[in-house]
């Protein structure tokens, strides 16, 4: 027994020891979402808005991250069936349930300057002019470096 005393000791003292990624390391783990917000800024969309086919969204939002923010999507589709995702607590006023003929489906991927903790993420959405008009959601998801994700979801109008 008093031989494997030291080894039983030694493989303890290894499991023990920290990585790189431990929160007490020069490199702490990242267990924070980031964090879309329109502080300082005109936020848009905000729920409830209407737009009109084609002419732009401007989308203006600012996020924020304690390490690192890493890219973000905007994705717009219909919701003719009024289903919801759940980020807002804000009743606009829909349109009758229908089918679409041809909704907007809008998915694109954005990188953020590597580094970064703070970004004003400003773009112009075309809105397609012969897309069904209606009710639609405006969705951003926003990862940071380490993976971590949030969702903003808002309610708009197309005419």
């Amino acid at each position: 027994m008093k031989q494997k005393l030291p080894i039983l000791m030694l493989l303890c003292a290894l499991c023990a020891c920290s990585s790189s990624e431990d929160s007490t390391g020069d490199n702490p783990k990242d267990m924070t979402d980031p964090v879309i917000s329109g502080e300082g800024i005109t936020a848009n969309p905000i729920d409830c808005q209407v737009y009109r086919r084609g002419e732009l969204i401007p989308f203006n939002y600012v996020f924020t991250d304690n390490v690192e923010l890493g890219a973000f999507n905007i994705e717009i589709h219909d919701n003719f069936d009024h289903h919801t995702h759940g980020t807002t607590s804000v009743d606009c006023e829909l349109e009758p349930d229908k089918s679409p003929v041809a909704p907007w489906r809008y998915n694109r991927d954005f990188e953020i300057p590597q580094g970064s903790k703070s970004y004003t993420a400003r773009i112009d959405i075309p809105i397609p002019a012969d897309v069904d008009a209606g009710d639609y959601h405006f969705m951003v998801r926003l990862t940071d470096h380490s993976g971590r994700q949030t969702l903003h979801a808002v309610a708009i109008k197309l005419q």
